[in-house]
Parts: structure tokens; sequence; C-alpha cells
């Protein structure tokens, strides 16, 4: 089981993630992604989805016409995991392609 990550590491590992917030209910992190159009948004949503599959760790999110916002949280652990951090790292990649 993956565990909640304390203040420490939750701390320093929010350092390296600039674009995420810390969200309280639920515990985790989030952040809003904004796309010149609908069409673009899906095909962000769709590569997120390739993903979180892939990982077996799923995001919180909605979509309204070019906006996407996601929010990552462990619900096993009762809020923020490495697995968050590590899915937020690697949805951030994706805008870098």
């Amino acid at each position: 089981m993956v565990g909640k990550l304390d203040e420490k590491a939750r701390t320093l590992a929010l350092a390296s993630l600039p674009d995420w917030t810390p969200a309280g209910d639920p515990d985790g992190i989030r952040r809003r992604f904004n796309f010149a159009d609908f069409n673009e948004a899906f095909g962000f949503m769709t590569r997120v989805a390739l993903l979180a599959e892939k990982a077996d760790h799923h995001p919180e999110w909605s979509n309204v016409y070019n906006r996407v916002d996601i929010l990552l949280t462990t619900h096993d652990a009762s809020g923020l995991s490495r697995r968050d951090i590590d899915m937020a790292a690697a949805i951030d990649a994706l805008l870098k392609h």
C-alpha cells in the first residue's frame, strides 16, 4: 500500500512542481490547464488518460471547453502520495512535447 507523504516529503515534492497547488478536500494537488480550444483540451485529456491507465492511478478531473482541471490524490493513502507526485510530473512532461 502507498503511504501518505509527511510534511517534509510533501514540501520537497511540491518544490519540483511549481504549477501545482495544494488541495485540502480531498488532500492532494491540483492544476488548471488552458488550451486554445476544446479539441486541444480533449487531446490532452486523452494523453493523460493513457498515462493514468498505464500507472493504474486515475485523476479526478473536469473539462469545460478549453479548460481542464485536474486533482491528484491517493484515496488508499487518504491524501497526497508519491504516486500523485509522479503522475503530476508525467502530466507536466506531456506539455513539453
